[in-house]
Formats: structure tokens, sequence, C-alpha cells
């Protein structure tokens, strides 16, 4: 490699970090914006302006009611239904409780389990590679959320989402997809009849803005900083304070070694709150067939052997 291109890798190379972005794609001029894409954009750009509002609505009361809401959507909505159970089946639950959790995934304002899951999985599938829809290796602010708003990305790279169908053959998930936003908007009635425009401003704005970047943080940051305890194909990283804000979903590099545990935080120290309330739910007989790396497994992912990515 001559300096020139030495020199030319590092200007794109993403600041305190090794990663490199290696491929290019306008994030807002020079593309095609769909009409979802549009909508998308102007419900992002609608959050955000509401939680300006914050400073001047605030009370303990509203505080602790979209911190409440926060837990159930992002937790037991997100991190356990959405994502170890739906996308990866790390662990059961009764159907009726299945159903409960991943409604109340569907008011952390993520799209339809069905979308959630399918984008999740190709994740998985091509993770950090050409087609993974949301690699750092196209920069941090398009793993971050400018994919949100491609859906011709998107379509680009998968003309068929045909790796749902144990999600698309049951009723609830299909009803679910077809009539998404109709569940978000009734909410946010029931929410300002019932509180007002502070409550409004708190657990639809304030809340789902919050969450969003959160999120979000999984795909950039934990892509991008952190440590590496496993040989993985890919970028990830573990990050401790995106695991402390996500309920467990930092510890990314453990998850991608092992994509099938119910259990992130693989050390005693690694805090998941997700997988201690997926253990009291174990405890009681609510939550069975709760997957866990074996011993054998760990080792075969373990730095023994040479790892690409240091």
């Amino acid at each position: 490699m001559s300096s020139n291109d030495a020199k030319e890798l590092e200007h794109q190379r993403i600041f305190l970090s090794n990663v490199v972005v290696s491929r290019k794609r306008n994030l807002i001029w020079g593309r095609r914006w769909r009409p979802v894409d549009i909508k998308m954009a102007s419900g992002m750009f609608f959050l955000h302006v509401l939680a300006l509002f914050a400073p001047s609505t605030f009370s303990w009361s509203v505080f602790w009611s979209a911190f409440l809401v926060y837990v159930f959507t992002g937790m037991l909505g997100i991190s356990i239904c959405y994502h170890r159970l739906l996308a990866h089946h790390s662990l059961k639950l009764p159907k009726w409780m299945e159903y409960t959790c991943a409604y109340l995934g569907v008011h952390a304002l993520q799209r339809d389990p069905i979308y959630w899951v399918s984008i999740h999985r190709y994740h998985h599938q091509y993770v950090d590679t050409e087609k993974d829809p949301h690699s750092p290796t196209y920069g941090f602010w398009f793993s971050h959320m400018g994919w949100l708003f491609d859906s011709g990305y998107i379509m680009e790279k998968y003309q068929e989402r045909n790796n749902v169908e144990d999600l698309k053959s049951q009723a609830f998930y299909r009803f679910i997809k077809r009539t998404y936003m109709w569940h978000i908007f009734g909410f946010g009635a029931l929410v300002y009849a019932w509180g007002g425009f502070p409550y409004f401003v708190w657990i639809m704005g304030v809340r789902m803005s919050c969450f969003h970047h959160i999120t979000f943080f999984v795909n950039s940051v934990c892509h991008i900083w952190g440590k590496r305890a496993w040989n993985t194909d890919d970028l990830s990283r573990n990050n401790w304070w995106v695991a402390m804000v996500t309920f467990g979903e930092g510890w990314h590099n453990n998850h991608h070694a092992f994509e099938y545990s119910a259990r992130h935080g693989l050390e005693w120290w690694q805090i998941d709150f997700s997988w201690y309330l997926i253990s009291f739910l174990k405890s009681v007989g609510l939550a069975t067939n709760v997957k866990l790396p074996t011993q054998a497994h760990k080792l075969k992912k373990s730095f023994a052997s040479d790892c690409k990515f240091k």
C-alpha cells in the first residue's frame, strides 16, 4: 500500500477507532426519497421537536411515568421479546405473555415485529458486509439512523423478505403489521386524554426519542467502540455504558459470539437487566427453553485461535 493510500484510509477511519469507512452511501442528497422515507424522517423530526418542550413541562410525575413506559416497552418489548425471543428464539414464553410483550414492543415505535425481526436476522446473516442493513463501514451516521430513511437500500439488499416465516404464519403478527400506526396513534391519544400535553411530551416525545437513540447505539457504537472478548468475524464490541441504558444489549460482542444466548452479560459483573428478568421468569416457570452458551462453545469462540479483528 502506498503512503497516499494509507493516508486516505486514515482519513476514512472513524474517530478514535480502527473501523474504516470503506463503502459510500448518500444519506440526504443525490438519492431518491421514497414516500416511506419522507414519512419516517418526518415522524422522527416531530418526536425530536416534541421533546424540546421537556424542560417547560417537567414534573417528577411525568418523568417517572415516561420512565416506567420506557422500561416496559424497552426491556419487555424490545430487548426480551423482539430481540431475544422472536429474533433469536433464545427462550420461550406462553403465547399470551409473548403477544403481550410484543405489543409493548410495538409502542417503542421501532416498527412491527415482522419488520424488526427480519432486519435483525439479516444483520446477523450479513454482519458488517456489504449486505448488512446498518454497518458502520458505511459511516457512523448511516449505521446509527441513516439507514432508516433509505428504504431503497433495504430493497436493493433484500428483494424477498422471506426470513420471518415463523412470524408471518401467526395471525397476531400479521394483524399488527397491517394496523401498526393505528396502535401508535391510539396510544398517543390515550396519553393526551389522560395527562394532557406534559404527559404527551414526555411519554411520546422524550421517551421515544431517547429510546430510539439508545437502541441505535447498539447498531453504531457497539460496532465501533468498546472491547472484544470473543473471536467473531465482525466489528462487534462490548460497551458497558450502552449496556447500562439498553437493559444489557450493549454486551454486543458477547451477543454476536453466541447470538442464541438469552444472557448477554456473560460475566458476573456485566449488568444485564433483561437477563435478570428472564431468570426470574424461568424460576416461576414462565420462561422455558432458555438457551445459554456451553463451555465448549465458549472455547471455540475464545481468542485462543487467531482473531481477524483486534
